[in-house]
């Protein structure tokens, strides 16, 4: 039997794994080699370029997978510490496939690995990382060719200040009036991200922002909260903070800082569903005033965000585009549309501008602009975008997915629903006069014995009752 079972931690989009019991130096070495033959060589490919986190970890392990990849003659450029959107910039802004090792949000005892082609185009299971980890998986138990190709060559290259410069370049806040904003890095890496784009630690001009810091010391252990703002407790010092400073915003990154979530003056949290809605509101419009119609601009939204993401976008004169959930399928849609923006539920914000990857921070810039270029709170610009409730995602464990699934279904044959499988079982009520209108969502883990729920309506009470419905059908209460 192998040493390690890659197919346990390697996921659809990603590689994921406890330190050292799954991912270890030889992990790295090994995927590392296969990507640089499988991906790197085999597209065309001549370079690589590696982040990483602030994890313990981090540092060894990309080492150790920047060695793999010289092993088959490919040349490495390693950036050191970096944002996974650092790490997406390096790759578009240099022209090469990438590897940023972190495990985002997950507790202190995870890495993981991010890879993309030149131009951060992803790869998943459905688009390489299959084959890298069967090729990987040879290497490592003995049944593949170690490599014997005259090795690759290794630099450093600090892209911090060109990343900083970058963004800041793709929207104005010079003319913003004076904000106060309260950023929670949860000790990740917008610790070392936030300084650079806001501040004026990448040598930048100042702008009209006083920056309350909370967590910025880079500790991959995690020692105030998780590095995940999805979980309403991890956002708790962030809205007391906004409350103690009379701040104008609070901004909360994950562990790599790749989403950002968004708080108001009243230490309430934004729904991603409604940044999404405002930063697709001012990507049309910037397209618009370039002398692009409306109806050519393309958003690209999943099936799981808010209904009012594409009533707002059709309310410009745009075209949304749905599709699956998950960054490879919203890149690849977004690639295929030359869709301006794409956003999904779990803040992760997708930009033509940024070669169609994921950026949080650029979507905090496009927040900051919003909300300091007129005089209105953040509260007052948001609930313009708060039309309706929502449950936010439930997860349910099940013997059976697909029978569940299917008791949902019958469950909904006499309450006049149009059906769509396109990711899962979503389910439509339309409503109408003195009927509220309703959705839900009900999805499959690929790698849990999981069932995860999505509900709005357009009030709390019918929210509430599609809900419990359907969970006491799942669960079987």
């Amino acid at each position: 039997m192998p040493p390690h079972n890659l197919s346990d931690f390697v996921k659809a989009y990603d590689v994921r794994g406890l330190v050292p019991e799954q991912l270890d130096v030889d992990v790295a070495w090994a995927l590392g080699a296969a990507f640089a033959e499988v991906v790197i060589l085999g597209e065309g490919g001549h370079g690589c370029v590696i982040g990483h986190d602030m994890r313990a970890s981090s540092p060894e392990l990309s080492r150790a997978f920047g060695t793999g990849v010289m092993s088959r003659g490919v040349d490495v450029t390693h950036i050191g510490l970096a944002s996974t959107d650092g790490l997406y910039f390096a790759s578009g802004h240099l022209g090469l496939a990438g590897a940023m090792f972190t495990a985002s949000h997950n507790p202190a005892a995870y890495n993981g690995i991010k890879l993309c082609r030149p131009g951060a185009a992803p790869v998943g299971l459905e688009s390489g990382l299959a084959d890298v980890r069967d090729l990987a998986q040879g290497l490592l138990d003995g049944t593949a060719e170690r490599p014997h190709a005259e090795p690759g060559t290794s630099e450093e290259r600090d892209v911090l200040r060109d990343y900083a410069a970058f963004l800041r370049g793709l929207v104005d806040l010079s003319q913003i009036r004076p904000l106060t904003v309260v950023v929670d890095a949860g000790n990740g890496m917008g610790g070392h991200t936030v300084p650079a784009v806001l501040d004026t630690g990448a040598g930048l001009p100042a702008l009209p922002l006083t920056v309350v810091p909370l967590y910025f010391e880079l500790d991959g252990t995690f020692p105030n909260h998780e590095a995940n703002p999805l979980e309403p407790a991890n956002l708790r010092d962030l809205q007391a903070a906004v409350l103690e400073h009379g701040a104008d915003i609070g901004l909360a990154f994950d562990g790599d800082a790749d989403r950002c979530f968004v708080v108001d003056e009243r230490g309430e949290p934004v729904s991603p569903s409604a940044i999404t809605a405002l930063i697709a509101t001012r990507e049309v419009a910037r397209e618009v005033a370039a002398g692009t119609p409306a109806a050519e601009v393309s958003i690209v939204h999943n099936v799981i965000t808010s209904a009012q993401v594409p009533e707002v976008i059709a309310s410009l004169g745009a075209k949304a585009v749905r599709t699956r959930v998950g960054h490879s399928y919203i890149k690849a849609e977004m690639a295929r549309s030359n869709a301006v923006f794409g956003g999904e539920h779990s803040a992760h914000y997708y930009f033509r501008d940024f070669w169609f990857a994921d950026t949080g921070m650029l979507a905090a810039l496009h927040t900051l602009a919003a909300l300091g270029e007129q005089p209105r709170s953040l509260s007052e610009i948001m609930a313009g975008y708060a039309a309706y409730a929502a449950s936010g995602e439930i997860n349910s464990t099940v013997d059976d997915q697909a029978a569940s699934t299917e008791a949902v279904r019958a469950w909904a044959a006499d309450k006049q629903v149009e059906v769509d499988e396109l990711d899962g079982l979503t389910l439509t009520h339309a409503g109408g006069e003195g009927d509220p209108m309703w959705w839900l969502n009900l999805r499959g883990s690929n790698t849990e014995p999981l069932l995860r729920l999505n509900v709005e309506a357009a009030d709390v009470a019918t929210m509430a009752a599609i809900r419990d419905d359907v969970l006491s059908i799942v669960r079987r209460d």
